[in-house]
């Protein structure tokens, strides 16, 4: 074994040296996000008891997409009619939005536009609602 001699400032000096790791070994780079596009997101989240997963709130970001009061209304109301219905995992479709949701825990899995479904096959779920 190596004995250290050097004197380090830090941690990730030592671990650069020695473990020959890289500084950006593992780390993702996300589109940075305002404090206030984070706060109507969450605020909108509290109001509306209809969550999105990261995945979600990043592609609905990176395509663009923006929901109206009223397309918002109809995706919950899609949402509770599927767990009316007992389904667990449900395509809702609002105008030419198409959304994922895990219905028992209100949350939208994945959002995309109806043109940008590969040829329109969803796969992993058990029911679809159209609004």
């Amino acid at each position: 074994m190596e004995k250290i001699t050097n004197r380090f400032t830090s941690i990730e000096q030592v671990a650069g040296k020695y473990l020959k790791t890289s500084g950006n070994a593992g780390k993702r780079e996300y589109p940075p996000v305002s404090f206030e596009e984070v706060l109507r997101e969450k605020q909108s989240e509290a109001a509306s008891g209809l969550k999105f997963s990261k995945h979600a709130s990043m592609r609905l970001q990176k395509r663009n997409i923006s929901l109206t009061e009223d397309q918002n209304e109809r995706l919950e109301n899609g949402v509770l009619k599927a767990g009316e219905k007992g389904i667990r995992e449900s395509l809702v479709m609002v105008d030419s939005l198409a959304f994922i949701v895990n219905v028992p825990n209100k949350t939208v899995v994945t959002a995309m536009e109806q043109t940008e479904a590969q040829s329109s096959i969803f796969t992993n779920i058990d029911g679809a609602v159209i609004m």
